[in-house]
């Protein structure tokens, strides 16, 4: 086999992988489904990180994307679905994509979730053409190191976010260049 064979079979495999299923918000069980993984997905984060649980209580709202599957070889995708929740309810369901062209090879799966410390930073979240991260308010993604020092008193940013549940291989893992956009129920 031949290396263009093989980056094309990279490629479909990435794009398959990466793309929304075609049934996305149109099943009833849907919703009851992602709003269960979403909470599990945050208490099983809180139990790893007492600086996202800190997060949790002073957070005007918390996006939470229990599975995102990002696949690619030069070129890549992701994608996701996930719950927006407000004082512990689920208010919204959001799908989080993402292209992206370089060096960069594999797949994996992970989770992410955005604390929404402001109504400034949550009011960016439903404009019309989505949230785009990157573009906005600022969004500090928080690593294990930097969550072990956070403390409600050092808080001062709109959003912060916690990637965790990571599974698999993929160079370079960010939410740089994410665009979340709310699910319409059908």
């Amino acid at each position: 086999m031949d290396t263009r064979s093989i980056v094309c079979m990279v490629f479909a495999a990435a794009v398959a992988l990466a793309a929304p299923p075609a049934t996305a918000a149109e099943s009833k069980g849907k919703g009851a489904n992602l709003d269960s993984a979403s909470r599990s997905a945050l208490n099983t984060l809180y139990a790893k990180q007492a600086g996202a649980k800190a997060l949790g209580k002073k957070a005007v709202a918390i996006l939470v994307f229990p599975s995102v599957t990002k696949a690619g070889f030069v070129v890549g995708g992701q994608y996701g679905e996930g719950a927006l929740m407000k004082r512990g309810k689920t208010v919204g369901y959001y799908s989080t994509a993402g292209a992206s062209y370089g060096l960069q090879a594999g797949a994996q799966k992970y989770g992410y979730a955005m604390f929404f410390m402001t109504e400034a930073g949550l009011s960016q979240l439903d404009k019309a053409d989505g949230f785009e991260i990157g573009v906005g308010p600022t969004v500090v993604v928080v690593d294990e190191g930097m969550a072990k020092s956070l403390t409600t008193m050092t808080l001062d940013q709109d959003v912060y976010a916690f990637i965790f549940s990571q599974k698999g291989l993929m160079a370079g893992l960010g939410i740089q260049g994410n665009k979340i956009t709310k699910m319409e129920p059908k």
